[in-house]
């Protein structure tokens, strides 16, 4: 049933959750229309997941009210009258599945469990294992299963019964590229079909465009609701983008001005608030003179930059928050700077040669081969068991390769694994903070893990400080702390020996975009300006643009080895420009393309995907094909392809090269 009144399927008005004292989530309304995929962004403790466990009816709250099908889900018997007509998959890999059934058992089990009847659970089975590319695999333990394939099971257990809304919280978490772009397929065949209705929470600001609403959640409260084009009109300005010769120094002129300014790899990109793309150019050159830069352009602000501007306007954030400097910038030069970084060697920083790892009769890691240059960020890129982390620990000296060899900050791993360890720093995404103890005394008990000189201690402690900007936090406990200057904090601890190389796993999961921004920043400067090599293994393909290089892996080979513009330019020359067209009708439209096997055809909220090696040619057919359908193509633009467009390109290529052969 929909509310006659608002035309909505759930309407939340002024909720407030609280537990104990704190307030998780205060005064939210919102509405969801049926038929559409609703969108809760924000990150970590932004109070998304309270939300949606109420909606649910598995949480009760302390202040306003929320209608679900008609229904004030008030009390447990309310809840009880719609629960057949929702689907609740909680945050988390497979926490709804049992570890020691099989895929087919664990369907099964859903399906007893919500009482579908026999005669057509074998029909609805069919149907979602191959949808989910899951049939070969209807046999295998939950337990045995990739982070992506626990996720699209979790997907299936939760659309058994035919839910008319499905709550979904953060199921793209933790899933490589290719899982989410099939979770995405997925969710707009079921719109298409069945007209089911979703809302959906991520923390993947690249993953907004996606919904056709969205409300951007920080800290409890909602910033802005709506389409995502209404949202960018909220915040009008232009990106602008160039590279500088002297980087750093760049970057620090153009922050002096502007909130918002990253370094992307080599780029920096700045928002520049209220100016059209050509005024926006010129204020940013007039503040460059003098300094040597190429390859300035122009685009339109993005919906993290959207974003991280209303928490700037609502004053949620404050510009004195700027990143820390590294001991080589202007802000620290008046400081104590620690003893001399270390040596150098030949300007390479880690080296792998035909690395090899077999586990019995399984090859983990087949002759991959890579140089990471010091001062350079490079980014290791692979589906879930695709090699990453076992490649990392046969460089650190942790697991001894079955053939190859490398060195790691001059000295060979498998000869010296100590003098490797005593040379890197290693963040992994769980890096065990102690969380009771101060941010002090965890920087102080890891400077004496990693046995530094007493004489440099208090210099290196005084270092750490300033470069993760700890200033006025030194005293309070490390569990107390916000995920981002957690995050800061853990980068600290494994920089407090002054490592030559930098080991990061998934470094700023759950972190805010400016917490993710403020962290990228110091990577950058260690890089740049104290000549750090920093390898990073990640899912997260914005952070991948943040690298200066990339090796992407499967099945434990590189695949592709490139800087990440290189890897965009290949990809069209292969596959053509990624095209984003405007139609009448997005869901019909989107079958007929599918169905016309064009590359890339993925549903983008309103929009529609896909690559074409002629723009022109591409839009004449798709007009003649839609017309034949009576949908209207009302735009087409060329838009600038992602790394996930690169990553997903690559690794179906792949599979499809191989089930070819």
């Amino acid at each position: 049933m929909v509310d006659s009144d608002t035309g909505s399927l759930v309407e939340v008005r002024n909720f407030t959750k609280r537990y104990r004292k704190a307030t998780a989530v205060k005064g939210v309304s919102l509405s969801i229309r049926a038929g559409e995929i609703y969108g809760l962004i924000g990150p970590d403790g932004a109070g998304k997941s309270s939300l949606m466990k109420a909606v649910a009816g598995v949480l009760s709250f302390e202040g306003g009210s929320i209608d679900a099908f008609g229904t004030r889900i008030d009390s447990e018997a309310a809840a009880e009258q719609v629960k057949g007509q929702l689907g609740f998959m909680p945050q988390g890999l497979g926490l709804n599945l049992y570890p020691e059934l099989s895929i087919e058992e664990n369907i099964d089990f859903f399906a007893q469990l919500r009482q579908v009847p026999r005669k057509r659970l074998a029909e609805r089975k069919a149907r979602l294992l191959a949808m989910t590319r899951l049939a070969p695999f209807r046999e295998r333990r939950m337990k045995q299963l990739s982070g992506g394939m626990k996720q699209k099971l979790g997907l299936i257990c939760t659309l058994i019964h035919e839910p008319r809304l499905v709550i979904l919280d953060e199921p793209t978490t933790g899933v490589d590229p290719v899982s989410r772009r099939d979770f995405w397929s997925i969710l707009a065949e079921l719109l298409r079909e069945r007209g089911i209705t979703a809302l959906i929470s991520t923390a993947y600001m690249d993953e907004a465009a996606r919904f056709h609403r969205l409300s951007l959640m920080y800290a409890g409260s909602v910033l802005t609701t709506g389409e995502p084009e209404q949202i960018l009109a909220e915040v009008p300005g232009s990106i602008v983008s160039l590279q500088a010769t002297q980087q750093i120094v760049a970057l620090s002129r153009l922050e002096q001005h502007f909130q918002q300014v990253e370094a992307v790899g080599r780029e920096l990109r700045t928002f520049v608030p209220d100016l059209p793309p050509t005024a926006a150019a010129a204020k940013v050159s007039e503040l460059l003179q003098g300094l040597e830069y190429s390859q300035l352009q122009t685009y339109p602000p993005e919906l993290e930059d959207a974003f991280i501007a209303l928490l700037y306007r609502r004053k949620l954030v404050h510009p004195a928050q700027a990143t820390p400097a590294t001991p080589n910038t202007p802000q620290a030069a008046q400081g104590e700077i620690p003893d001399d970084p270390p040596p150098k060697h030949d300007g390479i920083a880690i080296e792998a040669r035909g690395l090899t790892r077999d586990f019995g009769p399984f090859r983990a890691v087949d002759q991959i081969s890579f140089k990471v240059c010091e001062g350079e960020i490079f980014g290791l890129l692979g589906a879930n068991g695709a090699g990453k982390t076992t490649a990392i620990k046969m460089l650190t000296g942790i697991l001894r390769p079955t053939a190859g060899e490398g060195r790691v900050a001059g000295a060979d791993m498998r000869r010296a694994s100590q003098e490797i360890k005593e040379r890197i720093g290693y963040m992994s995404q769980a890096f065990s903070l102690y969380r009771d103890m101060t941010v002090m005394e965890n920087i102080k008990l890891y400077a004496r893990i990693y046995a530094v000189p007493r004489a440099q201690s208090r210099q290196r402690i005084a270092w750490v400080i300033e470069m993760a900007g700890l200033h006025g936090v030194e005293n309070r406990l490390a569990g107390s702390l916000p995920m981002g200057i957690r995050q800061r904090l853990a980068l600290g601890c494994a920089l407090v020996h002054r490592p030559a190389v930098l080991f990061l796993d998934e470094p700023t999961s759950g972190v805010d975009p400016i917490g993710r921004r403020r962290f990228w920043e110091i990577l950058v400067r260690l890089a740049r300006t104290e000549g750090v090599a920093i390898l990073v293994t990640t899912h997260y393909m914005s952070e991948a643009e943040h690298c200066d290089h990339l090796a992407l892996m499967y099945a434990g080979r590189i695949i592709a080895d490139a800087s990440p513009a290189d890897m965009k330019a290949a990809l069209k020359t292969e596959a053509g420009e990624l095209l984003e067209l405007t139609t009448d009708q997005p869901l019909k439209a989107l079958e007929v393309l599918d169905q016309a096997e064009f590359s890339g055809v993925a549903l983008f909220g309103k929009h529609i995907h896909l690559l074409a090696p002629d723009p022109q040619q591409a839009r004449e057919h798709i007009t003649q094909l839609l017309a034949a359908k009576d949908i209207q193509l009302l735009d087409m633009q060329i838009r600038v392809p992602s790394l996930e467009d690169v990553f997903v390109y690559r690794i179906l290529s792949q599979e499809r090269a191989e089930a070819a052969a």
